[in-house]
């Protein structure tokens, strides 16, 4: 069969399989992770669908890969001919090619693979990426030469070498030697088997050395164990955050999972890089179009609306200076934090408490010119959500766009004594996050973290934003009003929520509950 025909082939398979289970194309494309119009292009065959994109439609419609691939489950139970070139692929991407040997036997006990490796120079220069899964596997090198680390060890295999280990040991593996490495795998998944997916992203994952964005400002020495042994800037005086991570992996992956959103009521968003680099860059022409500029001060009173992220990242690129603040202030504290910070505009959640506090302060605060809710009709305040929708996605970065040493955030100190101090961060803090989200909740780009914080509070700032973006990952987002317990936990199995952190008092409510009812596997 030509590719195309049998590229056209699987499109209509999973387009007969979305109408089966009810599916619109815009449920398809949220559990798919991308947009709708690219859902009709991979559901209409005009464009040539990844691997990942296969795993979360078998998902989505609880078939095996194989269903998908073939139209048929894996049915053979004598033996398996698999011809030269005719493999199953099952993951084309990141200069690696995966086909599965044996995709129609049934009840295997082991997964063999012919995999390529494609030479990088790049991957020479970085820590190998290490990964683990249960059970074992047997690697022979048919065409040149992969160097492959086991734990602390290191060996190079050429043609005809073989490599068999304890896969739960952390492994990975990149070619040397300046051309491409193809090698057989073979895995046995041990007594909790895994399914072909799974096996393939293994593989995917080992391979996948951190090659990130902020690279170009981050250089970090490590153990072969992946254990932080040093760590320097550069460029630093150049960094913008907004412009140098956000935008930059919108650029290279724009379809990659940024944030999942959870409302008070459940209601679920999703965005992707590029999603929050449209969203920001609206924001910004937004208040610009209001008169927010360089050096402003703005004040953010936005709980965990999603809008915080949209806005935060605006005022990085205006250059004005962000006041995070908590929705349980009063109208004293309003007061003085508009007096001493010279605040001039705020953008609230929009909840009657919080503008009435914001107004009743406001009359006392000359400087405050511009009052933002996120969806109000209150005389005297603009309507967030329905006024930035109206401006350019675009917004340049224009030579002495802010950075460096400018200042880029203020935060009102806890005050222990007399009233809350200010303490100023220029646009260089956020790169000491990095270690934050990396070494510390160990955020990772295929990941999902989680931080219970509001984002009136520094803690939402490395653990919801910074340090997590830089490290490629999503990050997930729960605006509740109280904190229950019961309806948190079974979110980690539900998102597949794979890093966490929360306050020493909410981790004790959570396990006050009878963990044994909730699945919490998926947290590294």
């Amino acid at each position: 069969m030509e590719p195309n025909a049998k590229l056209i082939e699987i499109a209509e398979r999973i387009k007969e399989m979305r109408e089966i289970m009810g599916f619109s194309v815009q449920d398809m494309a949220e559990k798919t992770e991308v947009t709708a119009q690219k859902y009709l292009q991979y559901e209409t065959g005009t464009l040539d669908f990844p691997f990942t994109f296969i795993h979360k439609c078998a998902l989505a419609f609880h078939l095996e890969i194989n269903d998908i691939l073939e139209g048929v489950s894996a049915n053979l139970s004598s033996y398996n001919v698999t011809r030269k070139g005719e493999g199953h692929q099952t993951a084309k991407e990141d200069g690696i090619s995966i086909s599965n040997l044996a995709p129609l036997f049934k009840h295997k006990i082991a997964e063999p693979y012919y995999v390529t490796y494609d030479y990088s120079e790049e991957q020479q220069h970085l820590p190998i990426h290490l990964t683990t899964h249960k059970g074992q596997e047997f690697d022979l090198i048919l065409e040149g030469s992969l160097k492959v680390q086991i734990g602390e060890h290191t060996v190079i295999l050429n043609e005809g070498d073989s490599i068999y280990y304890n896969s739960s040991t952390p492994h990975g593996m990149i070619a040397i030697g300046g051309k491409k490495c193809v090698f057989c795998a073979i895995i046995l998944a041990g007594e909790d088997k895994h399914d072909e997916s799974e096996l393939t992203n293994t593989i995917l994952h080992a391979r996948q050395s951190e090659n990130l964005v902020i690279n170009d400002f981050v250089k970090v020495k490590e153990t072969e164990m992946g254990v932080l042994e040093d760590i320097s800037f550069k460029n630093e005086d150049s960094f913008n955050f907004a412009f140098d991570v956000v935008d930059k992996i919108a650029r290279k992956y724009p379809e990659k999972l940024a944030m999942v959103h959870l409302d008070n009521d459940m209601n679920e968003r999703r965005f992707t890089f590029k999603d929050i680099k449209d969203a920001s860059s609206q924001t910004a022409n937004y208040f610009k179009s209001l008169g927010i500029g360089k050096g402003d001060k703005v004040m953010l009173v936005l709980k965990r609306n999603y809008q915080f992220w949209f806005s935060i990242l605006a005022l990085h690129k205006l250059g004005a200076v962000v006041i995070p603040a908590t929705n349980q202030l009063k109208e004293h504290d309003y007061t003085y934090r508009f007096e001493a910070a010279e605040v001039k505009a705020i953008v609230c959640a929009n909840e009657d408490y919080i503008l009435d506090q914001v107004d009743l302060a406001a009359k006392n605060a000359p400087n405050l010119k511009i009052k933002i809710a996120t969806d109000t009709d209150r005389k005297g305040w603009h309507n967030f959500n329905r006024e930035y929708s109206l401006f350019s996605r675009k917004f340049v970065r224009e030579e002495g766009a802010p950075c460096g040493n400018d200042d880029m955030l203020m935060f009102f100190t806890s005050g222990t004594t007399g009233y809350p101090k200010i303490a100023v961060h220029s646009y260089k803090y956020p790169l000491g996050h990095f270690v934050t989200a990396k070494y510390w909740h160990c955020a990772e780009r295929n990941g999902l973290h989680f931080t219970i914080s509001d984002t009136g509070w520094g803690k939402a700032l490395w653990g919801k934003l910074y340090g997590q973006w830089m490290c490629e990952g999503g990050v997930f987002v729960y605006d509740f009003d109280r904190f229950h317990a019961d309806k948190i936990l079974p979110l980690f199995a539900k998102y597949n929520i794979t890093t966490f952190c929360a306050p020493p008092t909410m981790y004790r409510m959570l396990i006050k509950e009878d963990l044994s009812k909730y699945d919490l596997s998926s947290i590294k």
